[in-house]
């Protein structure tokens, strides 16, 4: 399963990704956001892992990410792991003029491990989409409140 998702937000390109690969922000808008800890390789960087925790109902989801390109505000790749799912999203950020940008996410989702996930994927492939979405929106909503405080 593949799709994309994008938004556009009313802020210059370089503060843009200054919110966006600063990982404490994620608090500010991922939904269940818990924590993160820097697992391998140097931080921040291609090749490193980090596992990410969330808390969505009851149920906590660890994602092991790996960082396979980080060549910003081209693009960032990563492949996330969890127990039910693995998947690699693809963002990609582009200036649409000195204070406006466009933020695309590009998400494949490579296997599901067990029942559930394969019937929501296959009866509900919508609703991750709009989960991705959503947090897109987040994102903006957050980085242009982030302006208006500065």
């Amino acid at each position: 399963m593949k799709f994309t998702c994008f938004v556009e937000i009313d802020l210059p390109i370089d503060e843009v990704i200054g919110l966006y690969d600063n990982v404490e922000n994620l608090k500010e808008w991922q939904d269940g956001f818990v924590s993160h800890e820097h697992l391998s390789g140097t931080p921040g960087e291609s090749g490193a892992k980090s596992i990410f925790i969330y808390k969505a109902g009851r149920n906590v989801i660890e994602l092991i990410e790996t960082i396979k390109v980080k060549n910003l505000p081209q693009e960032f790749i990563g492949t996330y792991e969890a127990t039910s799912m693995v998947n690699t999203m693809s963002n990609r950020f582009t200036a649409l003029g000195e204070n406006r940008s466009r933020y695309d996410a590009e998400i494949e989702y490579t296997r599901f491990n067990g029942f559930l996930p394969k019937m929501m994927a296959l009866l509900m492939p919508g609703v991750f989409k709009k989960q991705t979405q959503k947090w897109l929106n987040q994102f903006k909503v957050f980085a242009e409140k982030e302006k208006n405080h500065q």
